[in-house]
């Protein structure tokens, strides 16, 4: 179709996007046990980019050989035989034409899989809400995690800044900062798993500080061009119906972030489409829901980056319209996977698949052989 907002490029921190759509990150579980990607992984993603996707942000990837692993099988980007390993994964994706970004993760205190260490960390010593998955590897409830000392702030701010720099030399062309979903730098922002009484709990500008330390760190420590980007979400995987306080917090976090040098905020929740703070989630008590926005239209409001949208998206009426109304680019995660080639088949006015969840998803995470291209 023509004048179809969705497919008009894009500039994000001089790379040209062809169209508006890109590739969310989706936790798979298929590295090897070492925390290796593999050519399986590197076909999977590369349809993607063959699929009309313009730009894919990977699953996370752990930072370090301590606490930041969150999943068995989960990739890493910790040591340097890790990072060469992505190698032939970065370069499928370009030779399929598309950029692709390093998704950075701290798993914090939501940890299921880690094979350095039997403790977990957090900003605060709070056992986690919830369960964990059965999809991911995990049985019952978290661990309650050790409180971090500043000092151990500092050397994991490091080691975000070290990954991106493996990251860059591997080839990607940017990453994203994990501060969404309920993981370790999403624990500071959260109020009730950030209990500290130092300068990083508090009010919501405290509580924003460490994250966007690493982003920043990260920012100053990788080359012009390499794009740095965040995601970030009320929801969380062990608590969906967790909000902020209102608009005034949505303020105070996309100013901070932008202010920290973000070159995109990806926001992300199950249905972006709907107003970030409905009911009684959004009820700051002085008046309760200030706004019917939703959250990529406060992020564009609020921010002063472009804006990544994502979450129930998979109706290409539903992205035009997020597109339409403020988000620059959107990502797709279920659609993706029930349509690899989702762009394409929307942009030829072709029909959408809808996603075998047990097939692809059952009993566990790890990537089906059926999504797997041959090499022929």
């Amino acid at each position: 179709m023509t004048d179809d907002p969705l497919f008009e490029s894009f500039d994000l921190d001089g790379l040209d996007l062809d169209n508006r759509v890109g590739l969310a990150p989706m936790t798979r579980t298929s590295a090897t046990d070492d925390g290796h990607a593999t050519d399986e992984m590197a076909r999977y993603y590369a349809k993607f980019a063959e699929g009309g996707f313009s730009f894919l942000v990977t699953e996370g990837i752990y930072t370090d050989t301590d606490h930041s692993q969150g999943y068995a099988n989960q990739p890493g980007l910790a040591t340097d035989e890790q990072a060469d390993s992505w190698e032939p994964v970065v370069d499928r994706v370009h030779d399929a034409g598309a950029p692709v970004f390093a998704q950075l993760m701290h798993a914090g205190a939501l940890v299921q899989g880690n094979r350095w260490t039997d403790e977990t960390v957090g900003p605060s010593a709070v056992r986690p809400k919830g369960e964990q998955l059965e999809m991911y590897g995990g049985e019952g409830q978290f661990a309650e995690p050790q409180e971090l000392s500043t000092d151990e702030l500092d050397g994991i701010r490091e080691t975000f800044v070290v990954a991106a720099e493996r990251a860059a030399e591997a080839g990607f062309d940017g990453v994203e900062v994990h501060g969404a979903n309920g993981y370790l730098l999403d624990q500071f922002l959260t109020a009730y798993t950030n209990q500290r009484d130092d300068e990083y709990g508090g009010d919501v500008e405290s509580r924003v500080r460490f994250p966007t330390e690493v982003l920043q760190a990260v920012a100053d420590a990788t080359p012009d061009g390499f794009v740095v980007g965040v995601r970030l979400s009320q929801s969380k995987v062990n608590d969906p119906d967790y909000r902020w306080e209102g608009e005034a917090e949505a303020e105070a976090v996309f100013d901070a972030f932008s202010a920290a040098g973000a070159d995109y905020l990806h926001v992300t929740e199950a249905d972006v489409t709907a107003p970030a703070f409905e009911g009684d989630a959004g009820d700051t008590g002085d008046g309760g829901n200030e706004t019917d926005a939703t959250l990529a239209e406060l992020a564009a409001e609020y921010g002063d980056a472009p804006v990544v949208a994502n979450g129930g998206l998979e109706d290409p009426e539903a992205a035009r319209a997020t597109v339409e109304a403020g988000a620059d680019l959107i990502t797709l995660g279920t659609g993706a996977l029930a349509n690899p080639d989702w762009p394409t088949r929307v942009e030829n006015d072709e029909p959408l698949a809808d996603l075998d969840f047990e097939r692809v998803l059952q009993p566990d995470a790890s990537i089906d052989d059926s999504e797997v291209p041959s090499d022929d």
